[in-house]
């Protein structure tokens, strides 16, 4: 067999999905018939290709028939049920499941009946929840600390069911696979709602390919606690845009916001909340290109104590910190934090430290400040999504329809962008102050360097203020008091390995802090001006000295409605219509 690319794979299923006219085709079986053919006419990819391509068709097209309950069923040979599955039989591998719940007992019965339920539930053999037994992960590494669980990789040595063999009338498995675990504090002590969240976690993953899959749970011999078994990802969007805010273009950033989106419709179409949405938990699968939601479900101690709220403080709806439940409501402010992270590239507030001051300022109606060049579109949705009062906030179907109306007039208006220019501009600003061995990055990253980090944990708030939306003087004070952009005084720790490269660094800020002025202006009539709207080095530790902002006049209509802000080279793909 020749070599198979995957990229070209999973490119032309998406030219398959998007060609399909859903006025002529419009039943499921012709839907899948028009999509098998397209993929047999494809002339980027090859014969070997075509055959894989469509085996993952005809898998997605078993489980939209099951998730859906539609199409043409079929008698099975062995049970003799009609099933809606083509490659297994549904009930076949429900029996099977069944046939083995006496081998299996996790010693907790709300346990065993959730998994029990799951299994019943099952909707192909790759997304059946298990009990997974702590003899079948090697290799267990400690990696870090959330605010609800321990995380761990391990090699799991048996792996997922992969398959149903309707010879042997058993699910095969796919072999030794790398995953994370996560595992539970003070699960014993916990009441019933635990154990709701984890039938809704458990349910949603295994119904939907945008939330990153739970395999399942197990239990550590040692010490008794509950371990979530999932899948192991590339990267999640906090470090995705670091490594790559620079590169991005809008036709990019709008994809992630979309499968963001896309993501949470699914769980607020099961009825569920998230209640911690933040960059950290938006994981990348690089093998299918799409972003997922993680954590649904298990956010948070599972013993809260009474009057605190737990998540990432930026990213908290300004009622909850007030004290109000969670509600959908809430998940559509994170998402517009994260929307604005997108734009800017770093986490929101990332020069606070003190939380107490933040939350103030939050319920106070403060939000972080438009980056030049968003598209007004996207900065009107953003703003909508952040109002203060959860009533007038856009419920995530209305959010989904504006991103696919932002994405049509996205590729109307792209003509041109101001990458070229500033390059060009950098060049020249390099050679002009000896620069020559300075990074892009580098140079960037002098000009707004940030200090927050974020993590999810417990606050506690008192005597907070009712929330309210700040007025435009007053979102003007706070963006002229929180983002004057820094400079580093000092950078102690780039290039350690060399006395020569810390002198060259120190040089640099020197020369930069001399000549930031012009650089400064140049960067605002880009519409890249503000501290908030570029990569930050977060690997360094610097020593900060705040600068005051300059004094720029700009244009924020001119700069929302700039068309030329992507290269001519970023049109091929737009987010399908029949994604709705």
């Amino acid at each position: 067999m020749s070599t198979i690319r995957k990229d070209l794979i999973f490119a032309a299923l998406t030219r398959a999905y998007t060609l399909i006219d859903y006025n002529t085709h419009d039943n499921i079986d012709e839907q899948h018939e028009f999509k098998k053919q397209t993929i047999l006419a494809d002339k980027s990819i090859t014969k070997d290709e075509k055959l894989e391509a469509i085996k993952l068709l005809n898998e997605d097209y078993d489980y939209h028939k099951l998730l859906f309950n539609k199409g043409k069923k079929r008698t099975c040979e062995d049970c003799i049920e009609d099933c809606l599955a083509t490659l297994y039989c549904e009930h076949c591998i429900r029996n099977f499941l069944k046939s083995e719940f006496s081998y299996w007992k996790s010693g907790n019965k709300d346990i065993d009946d959730l998994i029990q339920k799951c299994q019943m539930e099952s909707l192909s053999p790759r997304r059946i929840v298990e009990w997974i037994p702590y003899d079948n992960l090697r290799n267990v590494k400690y990696l870090t600390e959330g605010g609800c669980s321990e995380i761990y990789t391990a090699d799991w040595i048996c792996g997922e069911y992969y398959e149903w063999n309707s010879k042997e009338r058993e699910l095969v498995r796919y072999g030794t696979e790398i995953v994370i675990l996560k595992k539970l504090k003070n699960v014993e002590s916990a009441n019933r709602t635990w154990f709701d969240e984890a039938k809704s976690h458990l349910t949603i993953t295994s119904k939907w390919d945008f939330i990153v899959k739970c395999y399942g749970l197990t239990q550590d011999p040692s010490d008794g606690s509950y371990i979530l078994v999932m899948k192991k990802l590339d990267t999640n969007l906090r470090e995705y845009l670091k490594q790559n805010q620079d590169k991005l273009t809008w036709k990019e950033r709008i994809k992630i916001t979309f499968d963001i989106i896309d993501a949470l419709a699914r769980i607020h179409n099961e009825n569920a909340i998230h209640r911690d949405l933040h960059s950290g938990n938006i994981l990348y699968n690089q093998y299918t290109n799409y972003w997922l939601i993680s954590d649904l479900g298990f956010c948070g101690p599972v013993n809260k104590q009474l009057g605190c709220i737990y998540g990432d403080l930026p990213y908290i709806a300004p009622e909850v910190i007030y004290g109000e439940d969670y509600t959908k409501a809430s998940d559509i402010y994170s998402l517009a934090m994260l929307m604005w992270e997108i734009s800017s590239g770093q986490p929101p507030f990332s020069n606070y430290e003190g939380d107490y001051d933040l939350a103030m300022d939050i319920v106070n109606g403060m939000r972080p400040k438009i980056i030049p060049g968003t598209p007004l579109k996207y900065k009107e949705l953003m703003e909508e999504c952040w109002d203060a009062d959860p009533t007038k906030r856009p419920d995530i179907i209305t959010v989904m329809v504006k991103v696919k109306e932002l994405n049509k007039l996205y590729y109307q208006n792209v003509i041109k962008n101001n990458r070229n220019f500033l390059k060009k501009f950098l060049k020249r600003y390099k050679k002009a102050n000896k620069l020559d061995e300075t990074s892009d990055l580098e140079l960037m990253s002098l000009y707004c360097a940030s200090s927050r980090l974020s993590i999810s944990k417990t606050y506690q708030f008192d005597d907070l203020p009712e929330p309210k939306n700040a007025t435009e003087e007053e979102q003007e004070g706070y963006h002229s008091k929180s983002y004057s952009f820094s400079i580093p005084e000092k950078i102690d720790d780039i290039h350690k390995s060399s006395d020569q490269n810390n002198n060259s660094t120190r040089k640099t800020n020197s020369i930069f802090k001399r000549n930031s002025k012009p650089f400064s202006k140049v960067l605002q009539k880009l519409h890249i001006g503000t501290s908030d709207d570029n990569q930050n080095n977060y690997k360094r530790k610097t020593i900060k000295q705040q600068v005051k902002k300059q004094d720029i006049s700009v244009n924020d209509n001119d700069i929302f409605n700039d068309p030329n802000l992507h290269s001519e080279d970023q049109d091929e793909l737009e987010i399908p219509d029949d994604i709705f």
